[in-house]
């Protein structure tokens, strides 16, 4: 009588080698990964920052001039105090928040050649930086 028996299933070596393997491919692929995750931030930010650009026009249009400093951004989604009756808005139903989930900042006048600018500092929030801690603005989200 044979009492072999049959065992179905990986051995211990098979399995690391298994995982081995796996992790080798995540570390090939995960600098991709990030890159991506980066142009989404950068693209999310130029689509937004283009969407308020083009909602302080508007508020221009009927208004004659843009929010003042002081009014910033909020002048989009409600009347400002001492609004005139000239406010037409909202403007926007909400101000969007960047990527790094922090307000866009507002600037007039503008710093860099335009009568008014929106932007953002990046992940980092301090001026300056680079990949994700790049300054991202109205005068370089074509860039």
């Amino acid at each position: 009588m044979n009492t072999t028996k049959n065992q179905n299933g990986f051995t211990l070596i098979e399995m690391m080698i298994v995982v081995a393997i796996i992790a080798i491919m995540s570390a090939m692929l995960a600098p991709t990964l990030f890159n991506q995750v980066s142009k989404a931030e950068k693209a999310r930010t130029a689509s937004d920052i283009r969407l308020i650009e083009s909602a302080l026009k508007f508020y221009r249009l009927d208004n004659y001039r843009y929010p003042s400093q002081a009014e910033g951004l909020e002048a989009l989604v409600s009347a400002p105090s001492g609004a005139a009756s000239s406010w037409n808005g909202p403007y926007l139903e909400s101000l969007p928040l960047d990527a790094w989930k922090e307000p866009y900042k507002y600037a007039n006048p503008g710093t860099h050649g335009k009568p008014v600018e929106v932007y953002t500092l990046g992940a980092d929030k301090t001026p300056g930086g680079s990949d994700s801690n790049t300054d991202l603005g109205s005068w370089n989200i074509n860039d």
